[in-house]
């Protein structure tokens, strides 16, 4: 029955898409230049944001779906956001405050702020070597493998 309802919104959408396309296409640059797109652009967005929050919400009730009836799964997504978050706080501690002042087009950066950017490119890099790090040994264990 959920397939059948899934099936029929998303040909609705379809057709919706399809129309505004052609539209848009039939009016040509120019229009859309001029100023003619709020009529021609604005409803295929809406289309777009419409199937983005769909197929986000669906990403959301499957996963979530998925982690309580796969326990071993759940397990694993845990220790995974674990070592995540600790990557995160670790990173946060590590990383100090920067003294000098940097001038934003807002005005000027908090200690507080340059301190949350320090800690997001240590997190970033320690996830960047982690990264490569899981590659390698992924690569190196299927050539000793064969």
């Amino acid at each position: 029955m959920l397939h059948k309802i899934l099936k029929i919104v998303a040909a609705i959408l379809s057709l919706a898409g399809i129309v505004s396309l052609v539209r848009i296409i039939a009016a040509g640059d120019e229009a859309i230049k001029t100023g003619e797109k709020a009529g021609l652009v604005d409803p295929m967005a809406y289309i777009a944001y419409i199937i983005l929050i769909l197929v986000l919400a669906f990403v959301v009730v499957f996963v979530i779906k998925n982690l309580f009836t796969n326990t071993s799964g759940l397990k694993n997504t845990l220790i995974g956001v674990g070592a995540f978050a600790a990557v995160l706080i670790i990173s946060y501690v590590v990383s100090g405050g920067d003294t000098m002042k940097y001038k934003l087009q807002e005005g000027i950066a908090t200690e507080g702020q340059s301190h949350m950017v320090g800690a997001g490119l240590t997190a970033f890099y320690v996830l960047i070597v982690v990264a490569a790090l899981a590659m390698i040994f992924s690569g190196v264990k299927k050539v000793i493998s064969k």
